[in-house]
């Protein structure tokens, strides 16, 4: 009797033993789903949170609905604005900005459904006198010099005798006379500035710096 006991007692241990073993084994794939999908889950929140604060503070892209920047911007283009390029450097002559349409745009007799954005060329700074003769615009008693494509004719609509107030800019479209811009609504108010245009990114064959 007291050599069977011991017998008895180490199949009873044995049992025991390989049970958690056999459990842990079944838990192990059912815990590294779980990880799995937490994992990929903080990757698109992440992701998400990333592109909206992109878009947000630093570049956003734009589509183009109408020709009055021509020939330079056509319809259909999509071009990439920086916004880090307006909020920490300069506004010069010549940039194109995309900014929030005036309020005065709505009132101003121009033509098309509204828009909430707009984009423009700026040709005169705060503090610069500009008015037009014929076809031809001044800024401070000197010629406009523009280098980038544009059609000439202002149409009917000249630039006014003005001088920029401060904090605003002046703009244009290229396509001078089927533009609606600061000859009918006045210069632009800085705090409008979305950003500047620096890219065209579509279509493929345009692809270039503007």
């Amino acid at each position: 009797m007291t050599d069977e006991a011991p017998v008895e007692s180490a199949s009873v241990d044995v049992v025991p033993e390989e049970t958690p073993k056999t459990s842990e084994r079944k838990r192990r794939p059912r815990r590294g789903t779980r990880r799995w999908i937490f994992e990929w889950a903080a990757i698109i929140v992440v992701a998400v949170l990333v592109a909206f604060l992109v878009r947000t503070f630093i570049v956003q892209t734009f589509y183009i609905p109408s020709g009055s920047m021509e020939p330079t911007l056509q319809v259909g283009d999509r071009i990439l604005v920086s916004k880090l390029s307006t909020e920490f450097g300069s506004v010069h002559i010549g940039d194109i900005l995309v900014f929030r349409t005036p309020p005065r745009e709505v009132s101003a007799g121009c033509e098309g459904p509204p828009v909430p954005f707009l984009v423009k060329r700026v040709i005169g700074l705060p503090g610069d006198h500009l008015v037009s003769k014929g076809d031809t615009i001044y800024v401070n008693g000197k010629v406009l010099n523009q280098t980038w494509s544009h059609v000439a004719s202002l149409g009917g609509k000249p630039v006014p005798n003005t001088i920029v107030p401060k904090n605003t800019y002046y703009m244009m479209g290229d396509n001078h006379p089927q533009s609606c811009d600061s000859r009918y609504w006045g210069p632009l108010a800085a705090n409008l500035v979305v950003g500047k245009a620096v890219m065209r990114i579509w279509p493929l064959s345009r692809i270039g710096s503007l």
